[in-house]
């Protein structure tokens, strides 16, 4: 008797813990379809970071890129964000890149990323801004020979109908003679993106149209545009997918893009 009531009392716990988990999901995630990241599904981001003590796991973006002259590129780009305090973020990420030219073919591990969002203010009777930075390591085959660092400036200007996103981007390093894999460096990157969300869908819907500087010796500057909607599935899970082009350059390259990311608190996330 003593036993089937430890036993019922454990179970109880049990249950109260789970609970605890499963009621650890903080309003937020109901729209994190609204906070958009560098790459999900568009180039050009939001100034706004993940909550103080949030986690989003990005567990699969993936981008295709055909050239004319029938190369795919895939690049996968796992990453795992951190509401370290409040309006500040780190994020930590493995891009890998597989090459396919027909009979040659290669793959692997193109770098190391480390980064970290800080927003400046919340929008008012001005935009809101944000800082960012990240450091790209030498780790893998396909990873560049030296570390890169960038820092980024970010602008988000909403209003009734749409919200305006202004991103600024230079990289630290030397040029290098040839591609970087799914980490596409650039020298440099500005652009402009616009998008409106449709609430009562969980829906945002957005485009997008920036400048780069390759990081690669003697490649002019490359102009693209892409567009791109993100959509809540459920209260943690969004899955977003777009669509771009080079519009310069001799490879003017068709690239699609998905991901899918799960956003979850800590149980004993204070809100």
């Amino acid at each position: 008797m003593i036993c089937c009531r430890a036993a019922v009392r454990t179970l109880r716990d049990l249950a109260g813990v789970a609970a605890l988990f499963m009621s650890a999901v903080p309003a937020w995630a109901q729209t994190d379809y609204y906070n958009t990241d560098a790459g999900r599904p568009l180039q050009i981001e939001d100034a706004y970071p993940l909550e103080r003590r949030a986690f989003e796991v990005q567990a699969a973006p993936l981008r295709l890129a055909r050239s004319r002259g029938g190369v795919y590129e895939w690049g996968i780009e796992p990453e795992i964000a951190f509401g370290v305090a409040p309006r500040t973020q780190v994020e930590v990420s493995a891009p890998l890149a597989f090459i396919d030219a027909g009979d040659a073919q290669t793959g692997g591990l193109s770098g190391l990323e480390l980064s970290a969002l800080r927003n400046l203010n919340a929008e008012t009777s001005i935009p809101a801004f944000a800082i960012g930075a990240h450091v790209l390591l030498p780790v893998g085959n396909l990873g560049p020979d030296e570390t890169y660092a960038s820092v980024k400036g970010i602008m988000t200007r909403t209003f009734t109908w749409a919200r305006f996103h202004v991103n600024a981007e230079y990289t630290f390093g030397s040029d290098r003679p040839g591609a970087a894999g799914a980490a596409e460096l650039s020298r440099w990157m500005t652009g402009v993106a616009v998008d409106r969300a449709f609430p009562l869908h969980s829906l945002l819907i957005g485009a997008e149209l920036f400048a780069r500087e390759p990081l690669v010796n003697e490649v002019d500057v490359e102009w693209d545009t892409a567009v791109g909607l993100r959509y809540q599935l459920t209260t943690r899970f969004n899955i977003d997918g777009g669509i771009g082009r080079h519009l310069t350059g001799d490879d003017r390259a068709w690239y699609l893009t998905f991901g899918s990311a799960y956003a979850f608190g800590l149980p004993w996330h204070r809100r």
